[in-house]
């Protein structure tokens, strides 16, 4: 196994989480990042830790990241990618995380798509999700959350 197969992988994951971290380290009111702040700082620490593992080529777990795993991941990815520079922005946070969550849910729930039922269970999961995550960040931590069309 190659230790690029380590490498590339955690550094692109560091890379995405130190752009994140400057992001919300730069943009203003400096109050509305703070929640955002705290994970990134977070984030950052630990993908450097684990770049830095796979640089000295310590992190030798697996297999590395197969043909049939980059398929897999490349709807969700495509999901997050809209969600992340259009969805957001144009339908609100709670309205695009609601529909990007449904679709992620409905990609790789491994549930028959020909049955109301797991449809039924996907609508519940998805407004539970969507209700824990305004209680944790309106309720709880009082943070702000982007605000465009919708909420």
């Amino acid at each position: 196994m190659s230790r690029t197969q380590h490498i590339v992988p955690s550094g692109i994951i560091f890379a995405v989480g130190c752009w994140i971290a400057w992001i919300s380290y730069t943009q203003q009111p400096a109050e509305a990042f703070l929640f955002p702040r705290l994970i990134s700082s977070v984030f950052v620490v630990l993908a450097g830790w684990t770049f830095g593992k796979a640089l000295m080529g310590l992190s030798r777990v697996g297999t590395g990241v197969s043909r049939t795993m980059i398929v897999n991941l490349v709807p969700g990815l495509v999901v997050a990618l809209i969600y992340i520079f259009w969805a957001a922005k144009t339908f609100g946070f709670y309205t695009a995380t609601t529909v990007a969550f449904f679709i992620l849910l409905s990609l790789y729930d491994p549930a028959p798509h020909n049955e109301a039922r797991s449809w039924i269970k996907r609508a519940l999961i998805t407004a539970g999700f969507i209700a824990v995550m305004y209680g944790l960040f309106a309720m709880l931590l009082n943070v702000y959350t982007p605000r465009e069309i919708l909420f």
